[in-house]
């Protein structure tokens, strides 16, 4: 007896839903009328957010094509409106929010291998740093994995994109149009995937490309996606919206739309079509060798589908099963097989569902799974075998499953999954613009197979049904309800160091702790270390630990002592147990909108030794949309008083030396609006206020400074440019610290962005910097003298380069919130007087 295998997407663990919510009738109609649909759609751009989801959720929706989204990064190197996030942790975010968007607008998406490095200004800089013939590999594997039938690029292939990125996306998409289908190019893939050839690449144009454009334009096919679609109750541009909103590290948040809406496609290469995509592109079952037989059981199914008795077509789902699994392998038998299994499990009501006690269990370990398998039907449906993928375990049950009654077990069993959770795409060291995967397999991929999961084989009136469900933690929040995260495999042990970046100012030792934690039950017990780079030393250099259960967690203590001279480099913690060592931190990411992430980063944080002075003793903070400028702040030796709007008030801030707004706070804090004023003032009466950028759409007030200002687009992508001192005599570049263009050194990622480009002649302009090619940008540091104080506006990107430890950050950053201030002068001593008589005269 041949079993077919299924991946169960009704039960991959969602944050906000129940894990038992199963498809609808109508849903399930809609699913049945796809059967019938063998087309495919790959939409290409560069980043999460880029994609048109009102596209793909009428492709999906109403023409039931296969659609896909590939983007070309996960977006690592955009901003984050949502918490302190950036770079790869900033792209793990978006991958699941790319993933959450799908799940409602219906498409399957995919990545390549491409770093986001931030703002690109052009194609050539972002080719070059992705290596593009790495990337254009992806996107040809890509392209034979999925087999697009037309390809759909969001952006022109030149300076119209608007960003490196974009246009480079188009650019690698319209090459792999012409080398996938050949076998000379990349024919290390043909070895497990055929070529392929879509019949034709378009550009989805619209007005913001081409502001002629309309429906009479030549070479230019319409598709109205406005329509509203019955089953689902929503207009596709309404479900659209929804899929986009979960954008929300992106503040993507979009209205529903209804009514017709018109989207351009204009022909890039291939055969041309005048009225739709899909002309002249067989999407019947005609299309595969024997397939015709097939058209006229589906219609069937759906002519005898009875929404409130879904069941009673199984049988006829079972006879299209069978009339697919005599076709010849392809991609569309493959996909067909996996729809119609998932129909029948729909129409069953079949649920499984295995939970662990545990949400992070080690490689070895015992856990205990819960079982709940429940069929929903008078149908005849038996359980058969429950085998453990990752875990030992393997059972024949051979047991009736009656009509809702649920099957209820435990049993406990052994992990031996080997390989950690944390995203594949992170696991090795990664370039500027390359990620490291050394897993071929794994290239495409959105996220990580579930390293532990059960396969159960049952019999649906005696033909089989294979169903695949990965192991899920399962908890009720008080307010939320049911909850689910996935089962992770992590190290036996997590050491962490405390603080992001350790900033040493002289030479004297400071003390660090380490954090280790336990992951599993049980005793363990090792060494705890830390290694420092060369000429630098800690007292001990290790010291001993015994942890007795799982999560328990203690804090060892280190005196480091730096170099005498100013240096960087790397502290590493690392634990020894039994001759292993585990040198992994643990990084949860938490947001109701998606599946809570495990990272596994490697436990290292930079250490400083710089020459940093610094004045004043307390600094206001007053948080925007996220970054970790407190943190750094501390660091400098500052107490930081993250300030609640409530709490800025002119009595308080009379107990702050200076005020820092966090990036985007003008944007993104609802009341600066009322708050501002309160700074305003401060400043006049002798205080320092710093401002980091904001984004000139979506201000929540236009009064954030004392004289007028106007934030522009103006960025300077490039974290080497050249910068260039205008006033080298200005204290905020003298004092405390003495600021050179040495100090620009090592920057990382960028130098700043949205910066003025306009400004009252009372501010001061400190720095000119710009990227190759382009005219000086002067609007980088602001500083303006208003009453008694300082206000400064400043778009550098303190909040990239102060977690990575980049000293001439530091100084700089110093020096702003120093500004005003005096060095603090001991009282003279009062003068010895001699011993002996004093002679008066």
């Amino acid at each position: 007896m041949r079993f077919i295998r299924v991946i169960v997407l009704t039960i991959l663990p969602l944050l906000t839903l129940s894990q038992s919510r199963q498809p609808d009738a109508s849903q399930i109609r809609l699913k049945l009328k796809k059967l019938n649909f063998l087309g495919s759609v790959l939409y290409v751009a560069a980043h999460p957010d880029d994609e048109n989801t009102r596209v793909i959720a009428y492709l999906a929706n109403e023409r039931l094509a296969t659609t896909a989204y590939l983007s070309m990064t996960r977006g690592d190197g955009g901003q984050n409106l949502i918490g302190p996030e950036i770079r790869d942790e900033l792209g793990v975010i978006r991958t699941q929010e790319l993933l959450a968007a799908r799940r409602i607008d219906g498409g399957l998406q995919f990545f390549t291998r491409a770093n986001d490095f931030g703002f690109s200004k052009n194609v050539n800089e972002t080719l070059a740093t992705w290596s593009k013939d790495e990337i254009l590999s992806d996107v040809v594997r890509i392209f034979r994995q999925f087999q697009p039938d037309v390809v759909l690029n969001r952006f022109p292939p030149n300076e119209r994109a608007g960003h490196g990125h974009h246009t480079a996306s188009a650019v690698l998409s319209l090459e792999a149009f012409d080398l996938s289908g050949s076998s000379a190019a990349f024919p290390e893939q043909l070895k497990t995937l055929p070529v392929w050839q879509p019949k034709r690449i378009y550009m989805n144009t619209g007005r913001f490309f081409n502001n002629t454009i309309n429906e009479n334009t030549p070479g230019v096919t319409v598709l109205n996606v406005g329509g509203y679609n019955a089953l689902l109750g929503q207009s596709y541009a309404e479900i659209a919206a929804t899929s986009r909103s979960q954008h929300k590290s992106q503040g993507f948040g979009s209205p529903g739309r209804r009514g017709d809406a018109n989207e351009f496609f204009e022909l890039a290469k291939g055969e041309p079509a005048t009225k739709d995509i899909f002309e002249g592109i067989n999407t019947t079952w005609t299309r595969i060798k024997g397939g015709e037989k097939i058209i006229p059981l589906v219609d069937k199914a759906l002519k005898d589908f009875n929404p409130e008795q879904p069941h009673l077509i199984v049988n006829q789902l079972l006879q299209i099963r069978k009339a697919i699994e005599t076709l010849e392998h392809g991609i569309w038998k493959t996909r067909k097989l996996n729809e119609v299994n998932q129909l029948i499990q729909d129409c069953l009501g079949l649920f499984a569902e295995v939970t662990s006690n545990q949400y992070w269990i080690a490689p070895g370990e015992n856990l205990t799974a819960s079982f709940e398998i429940i069929n929903r039907s008078p149908t005849n449906v038996k359980l058969n075998t429950i085998r453990g993928n990752g875990l030992a375990y393997d059972t024949l049950i051979n047991t009736l499953l009656k009509n809702n009654t649920p099957l209820l077990f435990k049993t406990k069993q052994n992990v031996n999954a080997v390989a950690y959770s944390d995203p594949y795409w992170l696991r090795e060291p990664h370039s500027k613009g390359l990620f490291t995967v050394t897993d071929l397999n794994l290239i495409g991929k959105p996220e990580n197979d579930r390293p532990l999961c059960v396969t159960l084989t049952f019999s649906i009136n005696d033909e089989p049904l294979t169903i695949q469900a990965p192991l899920v933690y399962k908890w009720t929040d008080p307010v939320k309800g049911e909850l689910y995260r996935p089962v992770e495999v992590v190290p036996p042990v997590f050491v962490t160091v405390q603080n992001g970046a350790w900033i040493f100012k002289t030479s004297a030792p400071l003390e660090i702790g380490v954090v280790i934690k336990s992951a599993r039950d049980g005793i363990q017990s090792g060494l705890l270390k830390i290694k420092l780079p060369d000429k630098w030393r800690s007292e001990p250099q290790s010291v001993p630990f015994q942890l007795t259960r799982r999560n328990e967690e203690q804090t060892r203590f280190f005196k480091v002592y730096p170099t005498e001279n100013e240096s960087t480099g790397k502290l590493n913690a690392v634990a020894e147990i039994d001759g292993n060592e585990y040198n992994f931190s643990v990084r949860t990411i938490n947001y109701d909108h998606i599946p809570v992430q495990t990272l596994l980063p490697k436990a290292e944080v930079p250490v400083v030794r710089i020459d940093l002075k610094k004045e004043g003793r307390v600094i206001g903070y007053i948080r925007g949309a996220g970054d970790d400028i407190p943190s750094a702040l501390r660091n400098m030796g500052y107490d930081v008083w993250e300030m609640k709007n409530e709490e800025v008030t002119a009595e308080n801030l009379k107990r702050v030396d200076a005020v820092v707004l966090g990036v985007r706070a003008i944007n993104t804090n609802e009341r600066i609006r009322y708050i501002m004023p309160t700074l305003l003032e401060y400043v006049a009466q002798g205080g320092t206020i710093v401002v980091q950028y904001n984004t000139s759409t979506d201000l929540e007030t236009d009064k954030y400074s004392p004289y007028p200002l106007t934030i522009s687009r103006d960025r300077v992508t490039e974290e080497d440019a050249e910068v260039r001192i205008l006033k080298p005599d200005h204290p905020v570049l003298n004092y405390p610290n003495k600021i050179t263009a040495r100090d620009f050194d090592g920057w990382v990622q960028e130098r700043g962005l949205y910066f003025p480009n306009k400004w009252d002649e009372r501010y001061e302009a400190i720095l000119s910097m710009n990227d190759k090619g382009e005219e000086p940008k002067n609007g980088s540091l602001l500083v303006a003298t208003y009453g008694n104080g300082y206000y400064v506006y400043t778009g550098l990107s303190f909040f990239r380069e102060l977690p990575e430890g980049v000293p001439g950050a530091y100084r700089l950053f110093a020096n702003l919130v120093s500004l005003g201030k005096k060095a603090e002068v001991a009282p003279p001593t009062p003068p010895v007087k001699p011993k002996g008589k004093s002679k008066n005269k």
